[in-house]
């Protein structure tokens, strides 16, 4: 139990959750209960996937900083193990998501934000570009269920999808800055620091809402299936 526990920690538990859920209630939404979670299950292989791959790579600058919340630094959980169960669940996630209900369109645009975590894992957190990643597979997530029940994205899901990503990274980087610096990890927030982060995440959220006000949510987020 406890090393299951420790692998779900790994896994950021809370947001792998998150993206989870969200992902069930649309599916749910947009088509019925049944393949809805079928679909969850898949859309959480693929969060374990960035999650996994995050505490990996983030290692050896976890036990600098002493982070004993994490279960690698804890030794609650050993590297190699962890490493090896990414490796046997990479194939799983992505034949899972082709062929189960997200169809091979829809798997292949939720496994294209799956690659964007990945990649802000090893490569974006680094770069100014760093929200780039978060644009993209935010939409991606929403847009693979659209295109699972063979119906098109609506622009205003795609977009205010994206800006909610965009915030959410500089929220979740906020609590880190200082270490980060030190860690030389450069992304968009660490470069403009909390107070313009914080700015940037209000702006975001004034938009999101904006744009929810004036946008047909009953209508586009109803079965046609019923």
């Amino acid at each position: 139990m406890k090393s299951l526990k420790a692998y779900a920690i790994a896994a950021h538990f809370g947001p792998t959750m998150l993206i989870t859920t969200i992902s069930f209630l649309l599916a749910a939404r947009l088509w019925w209960e049944g393949p809805a979670y079928v679909i969850a299950f898949t859309v959480f292989l693929g969060q374990l996937l960035i999650g996994w791959s995050n505490d990996i790579y983030d290692y050896q600058d976890d036990l600098k900083h002493n982070r004993v919340n994490k279960p690698l630094v804890s030794g609650q959980l050993e590297i190699e193990k962890l490493r090896r169960a990414t490796f046997i669940l990479l194939p799983f996630a992505v034949i899972a998501n082709l062929i189960g209900p997200l169809g091979l369109k829809g798997g292949a645009v939720y496994l294209l934000g799956v690659g964007c975590g990945v990649a802000y894992n090893f490569y974006f957190k680094f770069r100014i570009t760093s929200p780039l990643v978060y644009f993209i597979a935010l939409a991606a997530l929403p847009a693979s269920i659209f295109y699972a029940v063979d119906r098109d994205p609506p622009l205003w899901v795609l977009a205010t999808s994206s800006l909610l990503g965009v915030a959410f990274h500089f929220a979740n980087v906020l609590k880190d800055l200082s270490a980060d610096r030190d860690s030389k990890i450069g992304g968009l927030p660490q470069r403009v620091g909390k107070r313009a982060s914080l700015v940037i995440i209000a702006i975001l959220l004034i938009i999101v809402i904006t744009i929810l006000l004036n946008s047909p949510v009953s209508s586009t987020f109803r079965s046609e299936f019923i």
